[in-house]
């Protein structure tokens, strides 16, 4: 086993659920860990501390196909009467956003969820105050794919609770580790940018928004970040309003994300180009990716009706005087 550094620590655990009431059948959002739910359960999901090595705040493991590892993950009562979890795995996923999230309890793990075991009984009831420590196997199938697969060991708490029409609904509140494991083998970097669109006003007079909205889609077989640098220009590659930068979260292998940012101050002046600038990251290093920069571009027409008008105004001044002396002629 080979643990990787990540270097985007402050997001090495997500909580799901644990501060709000989410319906067993309803995809739950990642949250900051150890937050409080309703009713005052609060609980966190951490890494066992491994004995030679700094804390860590997620499972993250290079393995080869066939290979398995054991490792521990401690659950933490920070309530104050008994709680009883259970414990298991499952797959991870985009939301539409960019978020990291688990698959909820009615779907079924196909992915490293399935390769996850965890020893005793399924549950494990805690008593205020106190921790307990789940032993869990890893095992890569001989016939996995190469590449970043990633899930969490997760602890739930399922409760009724009445809702809105007065029926019974289970309630599934959960906290969860994150697990990354990249598979040895052949592996691609590729983050593509499936769509952009542009929409911008033609204001009378002065500057106008531009928005562009676009969609990138990781094309290879390990997760990756990104940098985004949106600019417009116009005739001779004038810049035009000010350009607009953002990070992309994490995107997981064949998932994919939709942004609209808008470029404020752009002057119509007729032919016009949204530029978008892509630069992958490693998430893993903080650092560039293997992937190249992408650039996309879109153009449209934006028509100066400041100019529009001075020139019409001009030729119709033109042929008054033109008039104008032949009639004195």
């Amino acid at each position: 086993m080979k643990a990787f550094r990540g270097g985007a620590l402050a997001a090495a655990m997500i909580a799901l659920a644990a501060c709000l009431t989410v319906p067993a059948n309803a995809a739950a959002p990642a949250a900051a860990p150890a937050a409080p739910a309703p009713g005052g359960h609060t609980w966190s999901v951490k890494p066992a501390g491994t004995k030679g090595q700094s804390r860590r705040d997620f499972f993250v493991y290079t393995l080869s196909p066939g290979q398995r590892v054991r490792d521990k993950v401690v659950i933490s009562n920070l309530s104050d009467r008994a709680l009883t979890f259970r414990v298991y795995a499952t797959d991870a996923f985009n939301t539409a956003d960019g978020s990291f999230a688990l698959l909820t309890a009615d779907r079924q793990a196909t992915g490293i969820g399935t390769w996850l075991s965890t020893g005793g009984a399924p549950t494990r009831t805690v008593e205020p105050g106190k921790s307990v420590t789940v032993p869990f196997t890893l095992t890569v199938p001989s016939g996995a794919t190469p590449g970043d697969h990633s899930g969490g060991v997760l602890a739930a708490v399922t409760e009724q609770t009445t809702g809105a029409q007065g029926q019974r609904v289970n309630v599934d509140r959960r906290v969860a580790a994150r697990v990354y494991a990249r598979v040895n083998g052949a592996l691609s970097s590729s983050l593509q940018v499936e769509s952009l669109k542009v929409a911008s006003e033609s204001p009378l007079l002065g500057t106008g928004d531009v928005r562009v909205t676009y969609r990138i889609r990781n094309a290879g077989n390990v997760r990756l970040a990104a940098t985004a640098r949106i600019g417009v220009t116009g005739p001779f590659g004038t810049d035009l309003g000010g350009p607009v930068s953002r990070q992309v979260p994490e995107l997981l292998p064949g998932n994919a994300y939709t942004f609209t940012d808008r470029v404020r101050g752009v002057l119509p002046a007729g032919p016009l180009t949204a530029s978008l600038g892509l630069t992958p990251l490693d998430p893993m290093e903080t650092g560039p990716a293997a992937a190249r920069p992408t650039v996309r571009t879109a153009r449209w027409w934006a028509t100066p009706w400041p100019a529009v008008a001075a020139l019409v105004l001009a030729a119709a001044g033109a042929g008054y005087l033109v008039r104008r002396r032949r009639s004195r002629a």
